[in-house]
């Protein structure tokens, strides 16, 4: 992929980021037709460091690197009505660097919207790198997609437009099991742990799987009975704790992720 220039962060970055506040779900929908669009994590202000302090933005200015193409997109997305639902620019980054870390070629992400995370990914992939990315939202994905060609990589994504249980289930039957490198999942809630057992049967030995929103803006610490994204997220934490085939470690990174290394 090309090199990333170290940037210099200026405000807009901070502005952008702080819109952003803790990171929401990329591509709510990605899984389900629901009949509202208001399915991100509910905007916080709870964060370990607030996103308008400025040890926030020293972070920002001391270890963002981000092309001048996925920049655009960013500040794109943060003037969409819901760019609130892109994934923090930290957080791709590290996505990213660990696509890269572990030599990955294969990549699914559940959850594209603008795309902005899916460009960061295939930057870093070799030129026969592939991210299968799902949605249901083709109009989310318009925007991201000139500038998937102008960076050079549209080649490497492949957009899927139906429900991602479908897309998985597809690439399972074509033999696709534990061919995988990467998984990255961020849409609906409720889908989590179905998403999860599927990826893991799709990504090989040595592979990651990335969750989303697993701190879901403090909820899981007292999930309502009645708010099932929640309840979905906190049951998906509890599973993975115990789970015996991938060795895990959540980070309080954005609105939390845990990173699950298949065994």
């Amino acid at each position: 992929g090309s090199e990333m220039p170290l940037l210099s962060v200026p405000k807009e970055v901070a502005v952008g980021t702080a819109m952003l506040g803790i990171a929401f779900a990329t591509g709510v929908l990605a899984g389900k037709r629901y009949p509202s669009l208001v399915f991100g994590t509910p905007k916080s202000s709870k964060s370990l460091i607030a996103k308008n302090s400025p040890l926030w933005q020293y972070i920002l200015d001391h270890s963002l690197r981000e092309h001048p193409i996925l920049k655009k997109l960013r500040l794109l997305t943060v003037e969409h009505p819901w760019g609130r639902m892109m994934v923090s620019c930290d957080q791709a980054q590290l996505m990213a660097n660990l696509v890269k870390l572990i030599k990955a070629k294969k990549v699914i992400e559940i959850g594209v919207f603008t795309g902005y995370n899916a460009l960061n990914m295939a930057l870093t992939l070799p030129d026969n790198g592939r991210v299968i990315a799902c949605d249901i939202n083709e109009d989310y994905a318009k925007i991201g997609k000139p500038l998937w060609k102008e960076a050079g990589v549209e080649h490497k994504i492949d957009l899927r437009i139906k429900p991602a249980i479908q897309t998985l289930d597809e690439l399972l039957a074509s033999g696709e099991a534990e061919t995988f490198d990467f998984a990255f999942i961020d849409a609906d809630k409720e889908s989590y742990n179905e998403y999860y057992e599927k990826c893991l049967r799709l990504v090989r030995k040595g592979g990651i799987i990335a969750i989303d929103n697993v701190l879901f803006s403090g909820k899981v610490l007292k999930p309502r009975k009645d708010d099932l994204a929640v309840q979905s997220i906190h049951h998906l934490n509890e599973k993975l704790l115990r789970d015996s085939r991938v060795s895990i470690s959540m980070l309080p990174m954005a609105d939390g992720v845990t990173l699950a290394f298949k065994l």
